[in-house]
């Protein structure tokens, strides 16, 4: 497809759109655009922590992919779209929470594709989730690559099956000819992470000293310089109509520990406490959290504890072979994760080793 870099010289190229610029993926999109000298275009809510965005020379719209209409308008004119915005959440939560989570991701994505084939936008790349891949049933720790089907017959997250969800509007709008790729992510480990995600959240306990147990497990993990590459890949090079999943590499969380230990200077916890009995007071906990305080930040939630227990791994082939796609080490991510909150000030502990 032509993108905005093929316009002829002593031409205005059109602007990319690019929703979920605020969000991990999103803002690390967002300035590996601008270093290209490809003019972006966010879509921003009001509301929501948009410091991710400040001093950076972008065209902003405000408004939610919620509402057709609003993304209808900051989309015109547009050519390129990356949506990489979503709910992430790892609660079953209440009733308004689910909604949401439907609203936000399937619906919203409807709207975006909507909005993307009126407009003549071209090529969309869709952040996918590797939560939404299927597995072995029968050993869930082997490879799962892009042509295994969601398993929806067990105990599923609200944010797992809303993100199949999303796939299958990709898939019914590519049905109909649309241009659409998915750009299935991992767990993403890396800057510009101003929310900050779930990883970056555990890092700063970490290195405040704040991280006392953990439970073992293990996932795939992608650098956000990785999961970017892969996102331009898929706009460049990517078969319509299909996913690709991008991993830097398989780390359990004692390994993922031991990079926090040696970003930091800081010893690990010891003590791992053993799943079954966190997995009772995690569903007790989050039972009662989601009813009666649901905006109480969750970490170890029984989701998050029944997909680290999967130790599931991930087959990057298909990305390897039709796209070239060549992850680099988790090692330097943590350590560029590590160099992002310390200079925002998030780790607060003096005993924390200075970033090199």
């Amino acid at each position: 497809m032509p993108l905005p870099s093929d316009t002829p010289s002593g031409l205005s190229a059109p602007p990319v759109f690019v929703t979920g610029s605020a969000g991990h993926v999103g803002a690390n999109l967002v300035r590996r655009l601008l270093s290209n000298g490809t003019p972006v275009r966010v879509l921003l809510r009001n509301e929501d922590n948009n410091k991710a965005l400040e001093g950076l020379e972008v065209e902003r719209s405000y408004g939610d992919i919620r509402d057709l209409d609003a993304t209808r308008r900051a989309l015109s004119g547009c050519r390129g779209v990356y949506h990489c915005a979503a709910m992430v959440s790892t609660i079953e939560g209440n009733r308004a929470h689910r909604r949401k989570l439907f609203e936000c991701n399937v619906l919203g994505t409807r709207n975006v594709l909507r909005a993307a084939r009126e407009a003549e936008a071209g090529r969309v790349v869709v952040t996918g989730s590797f939560s939404a891949v299927g597995y072995n049933l029968d050993d869930p720790s082997a490879p799962s690559d892009e042509t295994m089907q969601f398993y929806p017959m067990e105990r599923t997250m609200p944010y797992e099956r809303s993100k199949s969800l999303v796939e299958h509007e990709c898939w019914r709008a590519a049905a109909a000819g649309q241009d659409v790729v998915v750009a299935t992510c991992c767990a993403v480990v890396g800057g510009a992470d101003f929310f900050p995600s779930r990883l970056g959240r555990t890092l700063c306990d970490y290195a405040n000293r704040k991280l006392h147990a953990y439970v073992d497990g293990g996932f795939e993990f992608v650098c956000a310089r990785d999961i970017v590459e892969g996102h331009l890949l898929c706009m460049r090079r990517g078969r319509s109509g299909q996913k690709y999943i991008f991993s830097s590499g398989y780390k359990t969380i004692s390994e993922i520990l031991n990079l926090f230990a040696e970003v930091s200077g800081l010893p690990r916890p010891r003590r791992r406490i053993p799943v079954r009995l966190m997995l009772l007071f995690s569903e007790v906990a989050s039972f009662y959290l989601s009813r009666f305080h649901p905006s109480f930040p969750q970490r170890f939630t029984p989701g998050a504890i029944r997909l680290l227990q999967k130790r599931r791994h991930a087959d990057i082939g298909k990305a390897k072979r039709e796209l070239g796609y060549r992850p680099t080490p988790i090692r330097n991510a943590v350590q560029e994760a590590y160099a992002f909150h310390y200079q925002r000030n998030a780790i607060t502990n003096p005993q924390a080793k200075r970033p090199n």
